[in-house]
């Protein structure tokens, strides 16, 4: 499955500049998204593979096996800081740092430990803004664990989802490749243990910054290590993005937000439903498994008198149905969050909406609920950080809102 990455078309999107030895690299390009929302690019080390690590140390007039060291300690070693490479000669880390070069690690503003194990970190990025990521450990039957960490795409979300906190707390920009990378990173040291499936799920719709998130999900894989099949790509739909998705013929699964069996309902819930008719999300769900032999996991909220019935279920399987076979439906029962409208649907009624799906043939599994004393289960991630954030954004783009779910077209 990593063989798949190695033939995608994805660009690394960076260009090491390789002046004469001794010359000190000044400027590298982190291109994450055409968005003007998303700030100046940094120069930062993680993101960059191990032979772009070795031209960069040529590029010092060091020796290439520098640049190995400094994907070890990157990658393997998770260390934060330049000053910290201790096995790198003194005058390189200076050097590194003269010429601007950082690791690219944001620190641990606030964690929050849940009684069931899960772990929410919120991270102060560089420009003082808040981001969530949250870190799932799950036991098996057999005894070991897996590590799910559930990661972030933007600082925030500018599709306003009736039901998720997240949008509720507005929008600023888009992540770079490298801070949600960093993600993953945080979880492995916070529980000191490998992530071993990873699931863009966290804030922010990660169809609208799908440049980075593509260049996060290759260097999750390359460098860190985890399986193509180990991650899922998740959307609430964006017009034109997931025929894109399907071009990189990625391993990894794709889940669509549905909540919703038609499109009348569905444009209630999901605002930018508007711009993108159910049947044609569906048409290109159904040509995305054909381009990709990837089965879609459709996503569904169950929110008490909403969406909920039998009929609701019996609306869905036959949709479903008619776009072709093999989806898969994950039922997540609403997580109650402050100011919201909805109710959480009672055990009997999220049982008989399986029921009703399982009888028509349609697999159907219902999400556990982690970390809800904790504020990190899904659909919940904003915290009173987010509702008093640190920094202001004068550029608000409360007056762009209405067009986002436009913004990546053609």
């Amino acid at each position: 499955m990593m063989a798949m990455l190695h033939h995608c078309s994805i660009p690394l999107a960076r260009v090491v500049v390789r002046p004469s030895p001794r010359t000190r690299v000044t400027a590298i390009s982190f291109a994450t998204s055409s968005s003007p929302r998303t700030s100046p690019p940094s120069q930062v080390l993680l993101g960059l593979s191990e032979n772009d690590l070795q031209k960069l140390a040529i590029d010092f007039g060091q020796q290439g096996f520098r640049g190995k060291q400094l994907y070890h300690l990157i990658y393997k070693r998770k260390v934060r800081d330049i000053q910290e490479f201790v096995q790198v000669p003194l005058a390189f880390r200076n050097e590194l740092e003269e010429a601007g070069w950082k690791v690219g690690r944001s620190p641990i503003f606030n964690k929050v430990v849940a009684t069931d194990g899960t772990i929410k970190l919120l991270l102060k990025l560089e420009d003082n803004r808040l981001i969530e990521t949250v870190g799932i450990p799950v036991e098996d039957d057999k005894g070991s664990v897996r590590l799910t960490a559930c990661v972030s795409s933007q600082v925030g979300c500018p599709l306003r989802c009736s039901f998720c906190a997240t949008g509720k707390g507005g929008f600023s920009r888009n992540l770079q490749s490298h801070e949600i990378v960093e993600q993953v990173l945080a979880i492995e040291e916070v529980f000191n243990r490998r992530v071993s499936n990873v699931v863009f799920m966290g804030m922010g719709e990660p169809m609208l910054n799908l440049k980075a998130v593509l260049e996060a999900h290759q260097c999750l894989n390359k460098d860190i290590q985890i399986g193509q099949r180990m991650m899922t790509i998740s959307t609430v739909g964006v017009p034109n993005t997931i025929k894109k998705l399907a071009s990189h013929k990625l391993q990894s699964t794709l889940a669509v937000s549905l909540h919703a069996p038609n499109q009348k309902l569905r444009e209630t819930i999901v605002p930018s439903a508007k711009s993108y008719p159910l049947d044609a999300l569906m048409k290109d769900c159904k040509e995305y498994f054909q381009e990709t032999n990837r089965r879609v996991s459709f996503e569904y909220a169950l929110l008490a008198g909403i969406n909920d019935s039998v009929d609701n279920a019996a609306e869905l399987a036959k949709l479903l149905h008619e776009y072709g076979s093999g989806y898969h439906v994950n039922l997540i029962p609403f997580n109650p969050i402050e100011g919201s409208e909805f109710r959480r649907p009672y055990r009997k009624a999220i049982q008989a909406f399986v029921n009703a799906l399982e009888s028509s043939k349609i697999t159907t599994s219902v999400r556990q609920t982690r970390g809800l004393d904790a504020n990190a289960a899904c659909g919940q991630l904003r915290n009173s950080f987010q509702k008093n954030p640190l920094v202001t954004d004068s550029d608000s783009l409360e007056s762009q809102l209405p067009n986002m779910d436009l913004a990546v077209t053609g």
